[in-house]
């Protein structure tokens, strides 16, 4: 049964993209701990990052720099953190969290911020723009 992230790369479940070429897509995480908060995964739908073959995992680090690139751009932050958490969904994705510095952010049980629909396709709109340089 296919992941639900194989889903939006599918585009049976709708997301917020903001980058994308053949072999990996990026989006904002419907659920996130800061304002631009991505997921990158690879289309290629596999479990355990480890996994990956060399290529798909090297063109995966290499997709979520620019990604990172484009949200430092477009998403004020002191810092980008970058967490391989593949636990909670059977597809590998890196998360790109913009940091303030103020400790503990990347902590999964914090409360998640609010973002109506507007604010998550203009956040999206901002970075895919930058990724688009």
């Amino acid at each position: 049964m296919a992941s639900i992230f194989t889903k939006i790369v599918n585009g049976e479940i709708p997301s917020y993209k903001v980058a994308e070429d053949e072999n990996f897509y990026a989006f904002l995480d419907i659920n996130p701990l800061a304002k631009g908060h991505t997921l990158v995964i690879p289309k290629k739908e596999v479990d355990y990052i480890f996994d990956l073959d060399d290529e798909t995992y090297n063109g995966l680090f290499k997709f979520a720099k620019r990604v990172g690139q484009s949200i430092e751009l477009r998403i004020p932050c002191k810092r980008l953190g970058m967490v391989v958490y593949g636990l909670d969904v059977p597809h590998v994705h890196i998360h790109l969290i913009p940091l303030q510095g103020v400790g503990n952010e990347i902590n999964f049980s914090n409360p998640k911020v609010k973002l109506s629909d507007q604010e998550f396709k203009s956040i999206a709109e901002k970075i895919a723009e930058a990724f688009e340089i």
